[in-house]
């Protein structure tokens, strides 16, 4: 990106699609698109289709903002389309995305790096329906969905019934040890941890509507840890980045099980939302970095030679 200057820069904002988490995306989109034009950039933005290649190769732009979230944006599949096509692009390449939204193989990853994961066992749906794989509490997860979509939590004395009613319709599912303790999650940006911030739910668990609705969960910047555990959780998520051959900026999420003195980590999210409520920009502005600052430097990283 040295190259040009901003005023001669066309950034193309990817976002919308047909995913799950369609909704959020157009808020990043939207954001981001703003900011990066009042930051001087020449901004295309583009809800995507199906015919998405036809439409980058009509607009010719100098690099692509991926503000896709959930599948076909942040799974390498779009990655890939870019790669084709030449379009430098923000965020992870082909197969760190692939693989950090593929939860097993994520997950092996991280423990391959020495990152404590939460005991877990792929099962089917059907497999899963006939009889339960591990004592409760235990977690239900999609293999490759995010934002917490579709996640269930089977508790002691629920009612099978109505858990197997809500269990995801995929065949295949991620079943997980319920790991009780905080939410803590981290940015990781050019490979170095940023900051970690506290996620405290007002009711149930960290879910969708807690991530995207205002008012239903606090924010505690800088999350409050000891100076070791702090360390420790900023060391597992530049790990976990650097397992999985990310670039730019991610967010890895963690629970923090404090009795034990022991951080499980639970995703690491390549392409990390840019909503008003999302918690890269948080922890970034803590740092003195503002909103614009930090998207107009995910335009110019993806301009780097690797």
């Amino acid at each position: 990106m040295s190259i040009l200057t901003r005023a001669g820069c066309h950034v193309a904002v990817l976002m919308g699609g047909w995913s799950a988490e369609r909704e959020v995306s157009l808020v990043s989109g939207a954001a981001v698109s703003k900011a990066l034009s009042e930051a001087g950039y020449r901004v295309s933005e583009i809800d995507m289709e199906r015919d998405i290649a036809a439409r980058l190769a009509a607009l010719k732009p100098d690099v692509v903002f991926n503000a896709l979230h959930g599948r076909w944006g942040e799974d390498g599949t779009v990655q890939g389309l870019l790669e084709i096509m030449g379009i430098p692009y923000t965020h992870s390449g082909v197969m760190a995305s692939a693989v950090a939204m593929d939860k097993p193989a994520a997950k092996q990853l991280f423990l391959d790096a020495g990152i404590p994961c939460a005991p877990g066992v792929v099962v089917s749906r059907s497999e899963l329906v006939a009889h339960e794989p591990m004592p409760r509490p235990y977690v239900v997860k999609p293999l490759n969905e995010g934002s917490s979509v579709g996640v269930v939590i089977v508790q002691k004395g629920d009612n099978w019934t109505a858990d197997v009613a809500r269990f995801p319709t995929a065949e295949r599912l991620l079943v997980e040890q319920y790991i009780p303790g905080r939410e803590i999650q981290v940015a990781v940006m050019d490979n170095k941890a940023l900051g970690a911030i506290e996620i405290k739910p007002k009711s149930g668990f960290y879910d969708y509507a807690a991530k995207y609705t205002a008012g239903l969960a606090d924010h505690l910047m800088p999350a409050p840890l000891s100076d070791a555990a702090r360390a420790l959780v900023h060391d597992y998520a530049e790990r976990a980045h650097k397992a999985l051959g990310c670039r730019g900026v991610t967010r890895s999420d963690f629970r923090y099980d404090e009795a034990n003195e022991r951080f499980y980590i639970l995703e690491t999210n390549t392409q990390p939302g840019m909503t008003p409520l999302s918690l890269v920009p948080e922890i970034a502005g803590d740092k003195n970095i503002s909103f614009t600052d930090l998207v107009c430097w995910l335009v110019e990283d993806a301009g780097v030679e690797r």
